[in-house]
C-alpha cells in the first residue's frame, strides 16, 4: 500500500462544481490525516513547486490533465482524473467514483497507466530559448492570414548515430503528438489513433500543400528535429498541448524527444481508453456493453 501523507488538488474553476468537489475531497483526505495543496484556477494556470506530493487529484477535462500532468510527472507523483466535462479520453474517473477508485488505489486494486511525454527544445543561434514538456502534443503552425509554412523535418538516433533527413514539408503546419494526443487534434488532421501505452511518435502535416505528404509514425526513442524555413509568408508559433505559445523565427530548430519520465495515470487504463473510444467513435454498434 503506498504510503500517502501530502496531496495536490488542481481545480478548473471553470468546470461546474469543481470547488464543491474540491471541498468534498479536502475534508476526506484531512480525516484519513493527509496534508492537501490546492491550485484553484481560472483562464491559464500558473504553479511551479519544488515539494513532492504522493498524488495529485485532477479535477476538470482533458486540459486539466495535460496541465497537471506538466506540473507533477516531474517528480513521479500519481494523477488521478477526475472528470467534470463531458465525456474525457483521459479524464475517465466520475466525481460520485473517486473515493471508491482512491481505495481501490491505496490497495493497489487499480492500474496506473504510463504515458509517454515528449521533451520539446527551441533553439535559436546555436542557444536554447524554451524548454517544455507535453502529454499530448506539440504543433508548428502559421500565426498569421497566411497559413501555408515551410519545415524541414529529420529524424536522429543516439544509439548507433544516425541522422535521417525525413522530408521538406509545405503545410499549414506539423503535429508532432504521443499515442495519448494521437485521438485530439492529430485524429482531426486525419492521423491514426495509437494505443495510449505503446513508445511511439506521430509526425502528422495539417493539410499539406503536396497530397502525397501523409503522417507517419516513429519511434520514441528517436529525436525529431523541425527546422523553420526561411522563406515564410506568415509568423510561425509553437504550441505545447494546446496551452503555451512560442513564437518562432526563420532558421530556428525545434528539438522533440522523449521525455525522461512518463505520466503516471490512475485508473485510466487501455480498457477505460477503448471503452471511450467506442463511445466517442460510435464504434459499438448500438449500447455499450
Amino acid at each position: 500500500m503506498p504510503e500517502i501523507k501530502r496531496a495536490l488538488l488542481i481545480i478548473n474553476l471553470h468546470k461546474m462544481n469543481a470547488q464543491i468537489l474540491a471541498e468534498e475531497i479536502t475534508r476526506e483526505l484531512h480525516r484519513r490525516n493527509i496534508e492537501v495543496a490546492s491550485l484553484a484556477y481560472e483562464g491559464i494556470p500558473e504553479f511551479k513547486h519544488q515539494t513532492p506530493y504522493d498524488i495529485c487529484f485532477s479535477l476538470g477535462g482533458d486540459g486539466t490533465v495535460l496541465y497537471a500532468a506538466r506540473t507533477v510527472a516531474p517528480q513521479g507523483t500519481p494523477i488521478l482524473p477526475i472528470n467534470l466535462g463531458s465525456l474525457g479520453f483521459i479524464a475517465a474517473v466520475h466525481p460520485e467514483e473517486w473515493v471508491e477508485v482512491f481505495e481501490k488505489w491505496l490497495r493497489e486494486k487499480v492500474s496506473i497507466s504510463r504515458r509517454l511525454m515528449l521533451e520539446i527544445t527551441v533553439e535559436r543561434q546555436g542557444q536554447i530559448m524554451t524548454r517544455s514538456t507535453c502529454l499530448n502534443d506539440g504543433v508548428i503552425a502559421a500565426s498569421g492570414i497566411a497559413k501555408l509554412i515551410r519545415l524541414q523535418v529529420a529524424s536522429e538516433t543516439a544509439f548507433p548515430r544516425d541522422f535521417i533527413r525525413i522530408g521538406h514539408f509545405r503545410s499549414d503546419g506539423l503535429i508532432v503528438a504521443t499515442p495519448t494526443g494521437s485521438t485530439a487534434y492529430s485524429v482531426s488532421a486525419g492521423g491514426p489513433i495509437l494505443d495510449p501505452e505503446i513508445e511511439a511518435v506521430i509526425i502528422n502535416p495539417i493539410c499539406p500543400f503536396t497530397l502525397s505528404n501523409r503522417s507517419m509514425v516513429v519511434p520514441a526513442h528517436e529525436t525529431i528535429t523541425v527546422e523553420v524555413e526561411e522563406e515564410q509568408r506568415s509568423g510561425v508559433l509553437l504550441t505545447v498541448d494546446g496551452q503555451i505559445t512560442e513564437p518562432l523565427e526563420p532558421k530556428d530548430r525545434i528539438f522533440i524527444q522523449k521525455a525522461p519520465y512518463p505520466a503516471l495515470l490512475i485508473a485510466s487504463d487501455r480498457e477505460v481508453f477503448y471503452r471511450v473510444l467506442r463511445s466517442k467513435l460510435n464504434w459499438s454498434g448500438g449500447p455499450d456493453a
